[in-house]
């Protein structure tokens, strides 16, 4: 069995198949999913489509490219949602340099206010981040910080929960993944570590601990080898399994017994 750890199940692009899609998973031994919402309207569609499905949990929580109107009410709304049983993270939260669509500051004061109802609701956090097209790396430096904060205030509370959450999507360096670790943060990995031209992030893969690596897809986004530019779905997922276990030197069935393990302490799944 595997937990798809990422996959944006309620977005426009599954409206047609979506039961469907959710079958498919389950018959590919992907039988827990992990939707993370993007806005409130988001945030209320996953929590639907949790309460349809056995298998389907939510996150809820305002990414960073739709921050623009978050404020006060934003979070009492958040808050109610988070009350919901089968809500097992605030996510997907974070910064993003790279589209430019929200002032940063207002991009930071979304991410505090998210972390903050985190802590309340001893909940893990899914975070997004994705550096300005310059590649500077400024917007992962500036998320770091800010988790580093979080942490330090929760550990010095005596209220550690041991991991905090995962990096969504790693595709840092080395320096990166060990301080996310120490941070108690997984590092989510999906379809590019089936692209056979991602040369740095193959090599970097096998050097990271992999008992706090997770799954994910981003379906219906980047979609792994040899569906690339297609639709992702769930179901594909055992496909990173199968790129990971090579590049480990481990069996597809061990990479997804070792990254179920860490995505069910993560997110206290049962």
């Amino acid at each position: 069995m595997i937990v798809d750890t990422h996959c944006h199940l309620d977005l426009r692009q599954f409206d047609a198949d979506r039961e469907a899609v959710i079958q498919r998973a389950a018959e590919a031994g992907v039988t827990r999913l992990i939707n993370p919402a993007i806005d409130l309207d988001s945030c209320r569609r996953v929590l639907a489509l949790a309460d349809r499905h056995e298998g389907v949990y939510a996150a809820v929580g305002v990414h960073p490219n739709d921050c623009a109107g978050f404020g006060p009410e934003t979070v009492a709304a958040l808050r109610d949602l988070a009350q919901h049983p089968k809500v097992v993270a605030i996510g997907e939260i974070g910064l993003d340099y790279y589209w430019e669509k929200v002032e940063h500051g207002q991009q930071l004061y979304a991410l505090t206010a998210q972390l903050e109802l985190a802590a309340e609701r001893n909940l893990p956090v899914i975070l997004h981040t994705r550096n300005s097209k310059d590649g500077d790396g400024a917007c992962s430096r500036d998320l770091m910080y800010h988790i580093s904060q979080w942490v330090s205030e929760i550990r010095s509370s005596g209220t550690n929960r041991g991991m905090m959450g995962v990096w969504h999507a790693f595709g840092g360096e080395l320096p990166d993944a060990l301080a996310a670790n120490e941070l108690g943060l997984a590092l989510g990995i999906g379809g590019p570590a089936t692209f056979l031209n991602a040369r740095r992030l193959r090599g970097l893969l096998p050097q990271l601990r992999a008992d706090w690596l997770i799954l994910e897809t981003d379906a219906p986004y980047l979609a792994p080898h040899p569906y690339r530019g297609q639709r992702n779905e769930p179901s594909y997922l055992p496909l990173v399994a199968e790129s990971l276990g090579d590049l480990f030197g481990m069996t597809a069935d061990e990479i997804a017994a070792q990254t179920t393990a860490t995505a069910e302490r993560c997110f206290t799944l049962e």
